[in-house]
């Protein structure tokens, strides 16, 4: 009998629009709770959530179904729509155009799923923008001779590191 077989591990990073701090904490962990349930309905259930005021962190596994880019449309139209729903203070909510999605081997996802639970911490020594792909710095034009990656970086953390690329 011929079966398909997908093990497609992402790493999904977005942020809200002009990243204002708008995921607050009485709305943080139902957004993330629904979040989940957008995933499971698209048969892409999410290993790790999380995230602070300005952005959310994803780690699922990718059906082989669905496409990176129709799953994300699909994942931030309806939180979108969720958060709106939640009172006066959101309904200005929206998150940004972009996203960042990396493949993560199954033999990293530990590294990964702490990375993505310890937002909070992290973004105390360094913030989202300095750290992220979609800095204005970062988006829209080439490379000059450095590109940030995502790396499991030592002591066992993820994050970025800058990568020397020939132009």
């Amino acid at each position: 009998m011929p079966q398909s077989l997908a093990n497609v591990l992402v790493h999904l990073v977005f942020s809200t629009k002009d990243r204002v701090p708008l995921i607050r904490a009485d709305v943080e962990s139902e957004l993330y709770a629904y979040t989940s349930k957008v995933l499971d309905t698209s048969d892409s259930p999410m290993i790790a959530i999380g995230g602070i005021e300005d952005h959310v962190h994803i780690l699922f596994k990718l059906s082989r179904k669905f496409a990176i880019a129709d799953l994300v449309e699909t994942v931030k139209t309806d939180t979108s729509r969720w958060i709106k729903s939640k009172g006066a203070a959101y309904t200005d909510f929206y998150w940004q155009s972009g996203y960042g999605a990396f493949s993560v081997s199954p033999t990293t996802a530990d590294k990964v799923i702490g990375y993505i639970r310890n937002q909070t911490e992290h973004h105390r020594a360094k913030s989202f923008q300095d750290e992220a792909l979609f800095h204005p710095n970062n988006v829209n034009r080439k490379p000059r001779g450095r590109l940030l990656v995502p790396c499991a970086c030592p002591p066992g953390g993820m994050g970025y590191q800058e990568k020397h690329v020939r132009m």
